[in-house]
């Protein structure tokens, strides 16, 4: 990745602590340079603090307890179902009026001014509407919430990765995210409302599992037991899951996507609650569009996006196809790395020059015109005439300087919304479109495809992606019906518009099993199951040779400590001693106030977790390590002035529960709003009842793939190295973290060639 200079976050905030700005990579600022990951990303805490608190509390719950609080879990996830199924529900109709109005107004204008002149008024309404339906939705998400920016699948991948990405579940984001989609769509930017509805689904899954709304500062006192990261990284997936089957009517595949794209834990019973949610989604979205569309009970719009059924009889193909399908791969993987690369390097040039809300409030604009303006010419340009049949079902059908009785068929992909485009390009009959108006198209619109995505308004790639696959599917296929003498066997192109529509997906986003199932479900038809599965895996090969998935891509341009599945294939022979640190900062089972606070207080061991070790008697002997404090518990601990000294004394009022750290979750106060007198710094504190007395540790001379598949199988988890045993604390090293810092730990340099930097890094991040 390039070096980059200018300080860049998804949040663009730093209000919050623990949420300071992100650097990028190779980004110097000052103190913070050899330690960005630690000052800008802290891990969640997937693991659970068995202390004795909570083993108390586990013991105190009888059988019938546990099975309530099983049936609690199904009702929340049936709650995230239905509440994503609602807000997709919302998107679909105001983007359906607000479009309809947009396209009705312009294309009365059109149709007023091409007999008399003056279509340049036409162009400027269409233009000056576009602009302003984004302006209203950039202004929301660059001024008011920056995390709404994008899909935000990236996001969510890094949280149920292990990573806490500031401000991505909450109230406010959903609200932006959802207004700003609106007004995206609507705006006829080169975008889908599809991919916001996964980040959507998760924003609703973490609000309600936790029974109370932070931002509103409203707690309705249920759903308490939930209120930890292990329990909302589940109902996290969950809603990620439904967000996809609401966008695409596959609750199959939104249950696959959750587990390939982003849960690192999973098992049996979790399974079915995210398929429960899924499948309440689809339905709570397909019952109310039937009472909007004024058909009770007429469940036929199972998703936002209806690519229509695929008719047996007539696209069906032949054995010999499934080699014409496989073709599909090379260009699907080329274009689909072309696009990433572009749109690369013009993610950084925005993070250089266009930081400013105000200028990324005028480039959205800009680009919103320039689509405006690039579509009219297009039309305008067009000679493709094709006859209005009695079935015609172009909905904004433009008739410009065709004849009577026909319409301009380059209209019919640009002057729509981007769903109905695609639909057409699949089921439109053969002669619809020539092949000079589906090749300019697919050139134009890869252009705008690959300058809007990135920018400060709420937007997918999903549908875009289909859309510039079908156009060269399509394309492809009517090429090879002219060539060819047989007209039965190759006379539907809107086949080969939806291989090519997979293959240019899967080249982008890099997504396989999970994207098969989705676009199998979305057409309803398993016939092309085995083509579509052909064509994603081996573009997705093509692509990988050349660069990243998108969403990698911007993952690696934020400096997410992201752990992959698998460990780089060079990692062998790097040992746990060569990627964690010494000294680690530790604290002794009962210690000192005052020192708590100042290790808190200082910003150079601003982790999230600390060492409890218990020393012997002789100073010569090394310590042995007793379990493992978290930061936020000590927050906790000094803010209820738990001290030895006023528990004997008798001045605490009541023992400390679980319940108390569960109120302060998640947004737990900064070390610099708890007050602690002169005479309380004196005091200590017993760390035992507290801590977590089985943390994960590892010998020092594990090997790097070892370490990365248990960081994988409980990210978010801290971990300690030990030279000895695991309980030995050793006197001339001390104790060994996972490192935060960007040098290497052989020689200490930023730019460390040698001992081949890249792979020292992937282990860094899941840090104490």
């Amino acid at each position: 990745m390039a070096n980059i200079s200018k300080k860049v976050s998804w949040s663009g905030r730093g209000d919050d602590r623990g949420e300071r700005t992100p650097l990028l990579n190779g980004a110097e600022d000052g103190k913070y340079n050899r330690h960005v990951l630690h000052f800008v990303f802290q891990s969640l805490d997937y693991d659970n603090s068995e202390n004795q608190l909570f083993l108390e509390e586990e013991r105190r719950m009888s059988h019938m307890g546990f099975r309530c609080l099983e049936t609690r879990r199904w009702v929340i996830c049936g709650l995230i179902g239905f509440l994503t199924g609602l807000i997709a529900c919302l998107i679909d109709i105001a983007v359906e009026k607000l479009a309809g109005y947009k396209y009705s107004a312009v294309k009365q204008n059109i149709e007023k001014f091409t007999e008399f002149g003056g279509l340049s008024i036409s162009l400027i309404l269409w233009a000056v509407l576009n602009s302003a339906f984004v302006m209203v939705g950039a202004i929301a998400v660059a001024f008011f919430e920056p995390i709404a920016a994008g899909s935000g699948i990236p996001q969510i991948k890094c949280y149920l990765n292990g990573v806490k990405i500031p401000r991505v579940v909450r109230l406010k984001t959903l609200a932006i995210k959802v207004f700003g989609v609106i007004c995206s769509v609507a705006g006829g930017l080169a975008v889908g409302k599809e991919g916001p509805m996964i980040h959507s689904g998760a924003v609703v899954a973490a609000g309600v599992s936790q029974g109370r709304s932070t931002s509103l500062k409203k707690d309705f006192k249920i759903f308490e037991y939930f209120r930890r990261d292990t329990e909302k990284r589940d109902f996290v997936s969950a809603g990620a899951a439904a967000g996809v089957s609401a966008a695409f009517g596959a609750p199959v595949g939104g249950v696959l996507f959750s587990l390939e794209e982003g849960a690192s834990f999973w098992n049996q019973m979790l399974t079915w609650r995210i398929f429960f949610a899924s499948m309440i989604s689809t339905f709570t979205l397909n019952f109310f569009l039937s009472i909007y569309h004024g058909k009770p009970g007429e469940l036929s719009s199972p998703g936002l996006i209806n690519f229509g059924r695929f008719d047996s009889d007539v696209s069906s193909y032949i054995p010999f196809e499934s080699f014409i399908f496989f073709s599909f791969h090379f260009p699907g993987g080329v274009l689909g790395a072309l696009f990433n690369v572009i749109n690369y390097w013009l993610t950084i040039f925005r993070i250089r020059y266009i930081h400013r809300p105000c200028l990324q409030v005028m480039e959205a604009m800009l680009v919103a015109a320039v689509t405006a303006t690039i579509s009219f010419a297009m039309i305008y340009f067009s000679n493709d005439c094709q006859p209005l049949g009695q079935d015609n079902t172009e909905e904004y059908s433009l008739q410009l300087f065709c004849a009577d009785g026909e319409y301009n068929s380059m209209a019919t992909a640009f002057f729509n919304t981007p769903e109905r485009s695609v639909r057409s390009l699949f089921h439109n009959p053969p002669g619809s479109y020539n092949p000079l108006t589906l090749g300019v198209f697919t050139l134009a619109y890869f252009v705008l495809a690959v300058w809007t995505y990135g920018l400060t308004v709420s937007a997918g790639v999903f549908i875009p992606s289909l859309l510039i696959g079908a156009a060269w599917g399509r394309l492809f296929g009517i090429l090879l019906s002219t060539i060819t003498s047989s007209q039965s066997i190759w006379a539907d192109p809107g086949k080969y518009a939806l291989i090519g529509a997979a293959a240019q997906l899967g080249g982008i986003v890099r997504m396989t099993l999970s994207l098969t199932v989705i676009l199998v479900e979305a057409t309803g038809s398993v016939t092309y199951g085995f083509p579509i599965m052909l064509v994603l895996m081996t573009a997705k090969i093509v692509g990988d040779y050349f660069i990243e998935g998108l969403y990698d891509v911007h993952i690696k341009l934020q400096s997410v400590p992201f752990l992959h599945w698998e460990a780089p294939p060079t990692s062998h022979w790097l040992t746990a001693r060569e990627v964690m640190s010494s000294p680690v900062t530790c604290f002794n089972r009962v210690e000192k106030v005052g020192r708590i606070v100042d290790v808190l207080s200082n910003t150079s061991t601003n982790h999230n977790g600390f060492p409890v070790v218990a020393h012997t008697t002789e100073n010569d002997e090394p310590g042995k390590i007793c379990g493992l404090i978290l930061r936020s518990q000590l927050i906790v601990l000094l803010k209820h002035k738990v001290f030895v000294e006023r528990a004997s004394s008798r001045l605490s009022h009541r023992k400390l529960q679980l319940k108390d750290f569960r109120d302060a979750y998640p947004r737990f106060p900064p070390i610099q709003s708890i007050h602690v007198s002169q005479d309380e710094r004196e005091c200590m504190m017993d760390l035992t009842e507290f801590m977590n007395p089985t943390p994960y540790t590892v010998p020092q001379v594990s090997c790097g793939t070892g370490n990365q598949e248990g960081s994988r199988a409980s990210p978010g988890s801290d971990m300690i190295g030990h030279h000895c045993s695991p309980w030995t604390l050793p006197s001339e090293h001390q104790l060994r973290g996972w490192s935060e810092s960007l040098s290497c730990q052989r020689c200490q340099t930023q730019t460390c060639n040698m001992h081949k930097l890249s792979d020292v890094q992937y282990f860094k991040g899941l840090i104490i």
